[in-house]
């Protein structure tokens, strides 16, 4: 057993973690990181970054497939290849994370892999892949950024099959000639998509009423129709009863006694934290809970700071990153504004993409809101005219009218991502409506559109 004593422990090195470790550490602090995965998180190697290259290659091939509709002819012979490839070699060096330690590490931290546990404040035990316990004393501070695994639910039959999560859909080397998705949210949306352009066919569980099911209707209404477009088959209102596997095929039985079968079976049910095994319970702090309470400032007990997913207010890199700004200054005792939820943005990049921030019309009104809903739609608008084939979208706005500012925000369409940036900071910085109504949108763009859903809340 070795034993060190640091300033800062930082536990698990996601893109808010490593940000932490890297900052606090080129501010002259003796900072020690441990991850057990691979340095960076999920979203380099499982995550952002390589789904986004699989969804731009579908894109393309989708685009092609449209030329006859609007300028002549075209074969498309797509080829997963070339996918497997770029991700293997552009995005995440075949699973090696041997560059993102170097950067850790020419910052001035201290890295070891391995698995780590709160033992008492200021103390955690790291077990190494060599299985040698390492004792740590933090004089300073914890910082807990472990990130989450995939969550696989209960479902009789499943475990033991060779069902794919995202890490496996994201390491195929070919593309499954039927593919059943067992969860209609922002990760099984995105493959069920990707993976039928590419030429799977490919089914879509999801227990609720409507895919994307923290997403407005009208959203996942589109979504579903242009899903049905594509050939892809959305089952919803019933889930998985039982799961089997045999001579190389599932069989789902959905609890309406529907049977699904397919070749390959990809799980995106959620998320989750063992935090029983992290040791938050030796702060005091309950280890059954699915996220960790915080401040303002992102400090879950005295000496003790949590940021990304674990926090319970988005998986996403912008807000893990978003929240280490803010424990860094924290640490290093520097002035600077709390935290603020009320205008999160999230994209699910399907095609078209599909933008949120703030509250939903259901969350406004569960909170007791008074509200005034507008909504138009992008095939309607100048540049829908003109775009013609994929022109499908919507942008919903959420006033709230005793302020006369926006609660929440849908974009959804061609680009929807990047329409919702102005529709974020609009949230953000809780904008009149007068100044909205002001707002002058080239002409012909996507974007324009926001007038008319301005116009729309009238």
């Amino acid at each position: 057993m070795s034993a060190l004593e640091v300033d800062v422990v930082v536990i698990g090195l996601g893109p808010g973690g490593e940000h932490v470790a890297t900052e606090l550490a080129g501010a002259g602090l003796r900072v020690l990181g441990v991850e057990r995965r691979l340095v960076g998180g999920e979203c380099p190697y499982y995550g952002c970054i390589p789904t986004k290259m699989m969804v731009r290659a579908a894109e393309v091939v989708a685009e092609a497939r449209r030329v006859p509709e609007l300028a002549g002819s075209a074969t498309v012979l797509p080829d997963w290849s070339a996918v497997a490839e770029r991700i293997r070699r552009e995005a995440t060096d075949n699973w090696d994370d041997a560059v993102a330690v170097r950067r850790l590490t020419d910052a001035g931290a201290t890295f070891l892999r391995g698995t780590a546990r709160i033992t008492a404040p200021g103390q955690v035990e790291v077990l190494d892949h060599d299985n040698q316990p390492h004792t740590i004393t933090a004089t300073k501070a914890i910082v807990l950024n472990p990130g989450t695994e995939p969550l696989i639910p209960p479902i009789p039959g499943l475990a033991g099959t060779p069902f794919w999560t995202n890490r496996e859909a994201v390491r195929t080397e070919y593309v499954p000639d039927t593919l059943v998705v067992l969860g209609g949210g922002a990760i099984g949306l995105e493959f069920a998509q990707l993976f039928a352009r590419f030429g799977a066919e490919v089914h879509i569980i999801e227990p609720q009423d409507h895919l994307a099911a923290l997403e407005e209707p009208e959203a996942a209404a589109l979504l579903a129709e242009i899903f049905a477009d594509e050939g892809i088959t959305v089952h919803t209102g019933a889930g998985a009863k039982s799961v089997s596997h045999q001579t190389n095929e599932f069989t789902l039985t959905l609890t309406n006694g529907t049977p699904v079968t397919g070749t390959h079976l990809l799980v995106a049910t959620g998320r989750k934290t063992d935090f029983e095994a992290l040791g938050i319970g030796n702060l005091g702090l309950d280890p059954t809970t699915r996220t960790l309470p915080t401040d303002d400032r992102l400090k879950v007990a005295e000496g003790v700071w949590a940021v990304g997913d674990i926090v319970g207010h988005g998986a996403f890199t912008h807000m893990s990153m978003y929240q280490a700004d803010i424990v860094i200054r924290e640490i290093l005792g520097r002035p600077g504004p709390a935290a603020q939820y009320h205008a999160i943005p999230r994209v699910t990049f399907t095609n078209p993409e599909l933008g949120s921030v703030g509250l939903t019309e259901k969350q406004a009104r569960a909170q007791g809101h008074n509200i005034r809903t507008g909504l138009t739609r992008l095939e309607h608008s100048s540049r829908g005219f003109v775009h013609k084939v994929g022109n499908r979208g919507l942008i919903k706005l959420i006033l709230d009218t005793d302020h006369n500012t926006l609660l929440g925000a849908t974009a959804m369409g061609p680009a929807g991502g990047e329409i919702l940036g102005a529709l974020a900071m609009a949230v953000h910085a809780k904008i009149p409506l007068e100044t909205l109504q002001q707002f002058i949108g080239a002409y012909p763009t996507f974007h324009r559109a926001l007038s008319e859903a301005v116009k729309a809340l009238a």
